[in-house]
């Protein structure tokens, strides 16, 4: 697509803010490798014709500085959330549709919606997308409700980025898994937990870039857990997303998924319905997990994936042939074409 004879979009990008703490990681700051991602970013992007960019992290200026210039999209990397509290990333994408300024990724509905991890089981179920079995606990109840069947997998019903996800939250007994529900009881803002079958079969994530009627999909990708510590359960827990120093981080590996036609076609086509069910916008990742029965099922919908240089949505990018640059330019084009601003 060549835009030589039009001038290039001005695209802003926003991100967390370096200057206010950032509870999330662990040093409850961002830190060297949060940088890294913003320079390998800023890098991937100068070069990308038919676009220019501004950057955007002063959040108590945020407002402010879109009004006052505002940019004909904005590319929302803003995954710290609004002041740097990750259950506020909603609170951006409002405030760019209030100043009505086009931006990647999903509106504010959508991503309230897919925060609520019960929900989005629900409108799975209703349009056929194998689930786990799951319970959901009000963490203020008494007495709380435990497991039916062991092993079983504790998790928050609505939080991002592996929040709550511990070693501790596969269960194997009651007494396990009522310390793991009051543990949740006393550290979360809103106190509702799900209980599901913990499933023990292959893991995978499916990669859409595009909208309804032009998606790209992504090679899947399969996380490997080989390498782990067998004292711990194979999960993608919070460490692994967000502690150096957990073994989660250091010892599991990403690989490009092995699987059968069938199987693909399956996940891809589950993905892409979820997709247009949850009203998620110029990509997004879906995971899934087999059963006993071998069935992959649903385990969480990404409406804004990791952005990171090495996160997968960028490795999977890789096995298609796409480098970091080129993932952009994709993401940024289709939501140009969205909102009108390309042919």
């Amino acid at each position: 697509m060549s835009r030589n004879a039009t001038p290039p979009l001005h695209v802003g990008v926003l991100f967390g803010d370096p200057r206010l703490p950032y509870p999330y990681r662990p040093e409850g700051r961002l830190t060297e490798e949060d940088f890294e991602d913003i320079r390998r970013l800023r890098e991937a992007l100068e070069p990308l014709d038919g676009f220019r960019f501004s950057y955007y992290d002063d959040h108590l200026r945020l407002y402010e500085d879109l009004r006052e210039a505002a940019p004909d999209l904005v590319l929302n990397l803003c995954d710290t959330g609004y002041r740097n509290v990750v259950r506020h990333d909603t609170l951006v994408a409002a405030l760019l549709e209030i100043l009505e300024i086009p931006f990647t990724g999903a509106g504010s509905f959508a991503m309230g919606l897919s925060t609520d991890k019960s929900m989005v089981r629900s409108l799975a179920m209703g349009i056929g997308i194998p689930v786990p079995n799951e319970t959901f606990v009000d963490l203020t109840a008494d007495p709380l409700i435990l497991p039916e069947l062991y092993p079983a997998l504790i998790k928050p019903n609505a939080a991002d980025g592996s929040v709550g996800i511990t070693r501790d939250c596969v269960v194997h007994n009651d007494v396990e898994a009522l310390a793991y529900l009051e543990r949740l009881r006393d550290e979360l803002d809103r106190p509702q937990a799900l209980i599901q079958d913990f499933l023990a079969g292959t893991e995978y994530t499916v990669g859409l870039i595009g909208n309804p009627g032009d998606f790209t999909v992504l090679p899947p990708l399969e996380i490997d857990y080989s390498h782990l510590d067998p004292g711990l359960p194979p999960i993608l827990s919070y460490g692994s997303k967000a502690d150096p120093e957990s073994p989660y981080w250091q010892q599991l590996e990403f690989r490009r998924a092995d699987i059968d036609d069938a199987t693909y076609a399956q996940l891809v086509d589950n993905s892409v319905r979820l997709f247009q069910r949850l009203g998620c916008r110029d990509y997004a990742r879906f995971d899934f997990r087999a059963s006993v029965d071998g069935v992959p099922r649903l385990l969480d919908a990404n409406y804004n994936p990791t952005w990171s240089w090495n996160g997968k949505m960028a490795l999977m990018a890789s096995w298609a042939g796409y480098d970091y640059s080129t993932l952009w330019r994709m993401i940024l084009e289709a939501t140009a074409r969205r909102c009108g601003l390309l042919d």
